[in-house]
């Protein structure tokens, strides 16, 4: 099993910059597609970003060209670098993690919240305008 826990929020001017962190532990982090998904007041949980096992990435329209994601399997960890950020970026950002599974999976697969088990705790990052 693997758990995980993020790091790296804060508060941020509109059109700045934060970094968030997820720090996993387990053995089989390798084996498994991660994203971050974020949860703004009032609203339901989305989807943001998601880096499969071989390194692909995949973003929501809202933040494409302004998010990146990246991972690094000799840490175990994933991270988001957010860049032009703004007000209505302002959410709990949660780090996923999908079970193991086969080396290429779908755009659509990716994006759903019913494909990743393991959940961190979530990490406020509030944009102010």
């Amino acid at each position: 099993q693997v758990q995980l826990v993020e790091s790296g929020g804060g508060w941020v001017q509109a059109g700045g910059s934060l970094r968030l962190s997820c720090a996993a532990s387990g053995r089989t982090f390798n084996d498994r597609n991660m994203a971050w998904f974020r949860q703004a007041p009032g609203k339901e949980r989305e989807f943001v970003a998601s880096i499969t096992r071989p390194g692909n990435t995949y973003y929501a329209d809202a933040v494409k060209g302004r998010f990146a994601i990246s991972r690094d399997n000799a840490k175990n960890t994933v991270s988001l670098r957010m860049d032009n950020l703004k007000s209505d970026d302002t959410a709990v950002y949660y780090c996923a993690a999908t079970p193991r599974t086969a080396y290429f999976v779908s755009d659509s697969y990716l994006a759903a919240q019913d494909s990743y088990v393991t959940w961190g705790q979530g990490t406020q990052v509030t944009v102010s305008s």
